[in-house]
């Protein structure tokens, strides 16, 4: 696990990071954000949505990495390539893409909360580098009673039908700013895809309004 520092309390910038904990570029990004925006003094703004809508809109009823086989292998082998460029950890999961619409909820909970980012990591790396599901209560409450955190009790909440809606809300809003893939970035209104533009992203965010 890559230890992260604290945000910072008070920041000038931010930045918008739209993910899917199913989405193997957000795991990159998610493992790193917050070490790097913490870098430039830049404040993360977790927005978790769901891919799979989306993707809907477009024709697709899964994937296009897994509809589009040459696509995939590509994908695969640069996922070694930027893992072991970032020092990220990786594992192919023997399931692709994983269900992740539960511990989506529980983000949504705690998108204010300081263990987000943790959290997040943990959820990522419980995917994409253990190979296990991430989608029951079982596999998001063990996370959560290993951060400290009242499991039963968040994961309630998530459950809740005010929460669901706000999922739903969350991947509308994500399609009305012209979201089509994860990760995705907002610094100062403009748009950044994908975990090689996060850099970009975070430079933008710090840098001198557009004259």
């Amino acid at each position: 696990m890559i230890a992260e520092p604290t945000q910072p309390t008070v920041a000038a910038a931010q930045i918008e990071f739209w993910f899917d904990f199913g989405s193997n570029y957000s795991h990159i990004s998610a493992m790193r954000i917050e070490r790097a925006a913490a870098e430039r003094g830049v404040r993360v703004i977790w927005k978790p949505f769901l891919l799979g809508p989306i993707f809907k809109t477009f024709g697709w009823n899964t994937s296009p990495f897994v509809a589009h086989r040459a696509l995939g292998d590509y994908m695969w082998k640069d996922m070694i390539r930027q893992c072991a460029k970032y020092g990220v950890p990786w594992r192919q999961p023997s399931v692709f893409p994983r269900l992740s619409v539960l511990p989506l909820r529980v983000a949504l909970v705690g998108v204010d909360q300081p263990w987000i980012g943790e959290y997040c990591r943990r959820i990522m790396r419980r995917n994409f580098v253990e190979d296990r599901d991430i989608h029951t209560p079982e596999a998001v409450g063990e996370i959560l009673g290993a951060l400290g955190l009242p499991a039963a009790d968040l994961i309630a909440r998530a459950q809740a039908e005010p929460n669901k809606l706000k999922l739903r809300e969350s991947t509308d809003t994500a399609q009305a700013s012209g979201v089509f893939g994860a990760p995705t970035f907002f610094a100062r209104g403009e748009m950044f895809w994908g975990n090689d533009r996060l850099d970009d992203a975070l430079e933008f965010a710090v840098g001198p309004s557009a004259s």
